[in-house]
């Protein structure tokens, strides 16, 4: 696997994971909805991230949580836009979190550097769209759409298939021309998956750190932390998020995606300035 993430302007390294900061630009995220969805509130977030150490922004005009309705085309590059042609002047790594071919070309154009998208670049025209430009992308797994995804997802083996479907999209990506260095896989926590399903997954993160690519991993907040918290609210869940990403970042994740940026960074610089020397001598 490379050490560098080639992502449109920028070679990231990935000696260590790269943290990734949430700009949700939506009215009905689950744990940020509305706080950001005006211009200077998500530059000013915007900034806020970058000052407590993101490496890169991810910004999102669509909420795809649990039960979420869809947005249309119009109305998510009506979020997204004015917020991408300020930050793509500010010359630090930016991703487009979409699944909608419109919207990724149209971020591509502004230049956005990477495209995360949870339905993997199956939608017409996504994975040309992507590969005939210079970003990277992340290729998340999901079963089932956001509206029921939720509603009784069954797996025969949740690791098996996970990883199945994120080599065979690894493939298509490959054989579109895209470069290794170009894609991210993310096994998609939350996305038609119970928690149980979610512990699986990531129980074998070790495994899926060896389907060749650096590996996404996004659980900031979200709900399988807050029902093993006797069902916490998601305000709530930093603390839990932290020690996610943490555990994460040991089983070799390359990219944490979270909202809380400063607490993690600290979290990741005092793992290793304090990791354990099993050859010292007493």
């Amino acid at each position: 696997m490379s050490t560098l993430l080639h992502a449109g302007r920028f070679r990231l390294t990935l000696n260590r994971p790269l943290v990734m900061g949430i700009v949700n630009v939506t009215p009905d995220s689950f744990s940020d909805g509305g706080r950001y969805d005006a211009l200077p509130a998500a530059l000013a977030h915007a900034r806020q991230l970058l000052d407590e150490g993101a490496d890169i922004l991810d910004i999102g005009g669509e909420s795809t949580r649990p039960g979420a309705p869809q947005v249309g085309v119009e109305a998510e590059l009506a979020r997204v836009l004015p917020v991408l042609h300020e930050l793509v002047q500010w010359q630090v790594p930016l991703s487009i979190d979409t699944r909608k071919t419109e919207v990724m070309r149209a971020a591509l154009a502004l230049g956005v550097d990477m495209v995360n998208d949870i339905a993997a670049l199956e939608a017409p025209g996504a994975l040309a769209a992507v590969a005939d430009s210079a970003a990277a992308v992340c290729l998340m797994h999901k079963q089932g759409e956001p509206q029921s995804m939720q509603a009784e997802p069954q797996y025969q083996d949740v690791v098996q298939e996970v990883s199945d479907y994120l080599r065979q999209r690894r493939a298509l990506a490959l054989a579109a021309g895209m470069a290794p260095e170009r894609i991210v896989l993310d096994p998609g926590f939350g996305f038609g998956k119970t928690l149980d399903h979610n512990i699986a997954l990531f129980q074998a993160l070790p495994t899926l750190v060896g389907l060749g690519s650096p590996l996404l991993v996004g659980v900031s907040r979200k709900s399988m932390l807050g029902r093993l918290l006797d069902d916490r609210p998601a305000a709530q869940r930093d603390a839990a998020s932290v020690a996610a990403a943490l555990l994460a970042a040991q089983a070799g994740a390359g990219v944490l995606r979270v909202h809380a940026v400063r607490d993690t960074v600290d979290a990741l610089t005092i793992a290793v300035a304090l990791a354990p020397n099993p050859g010292a001598q007493p």
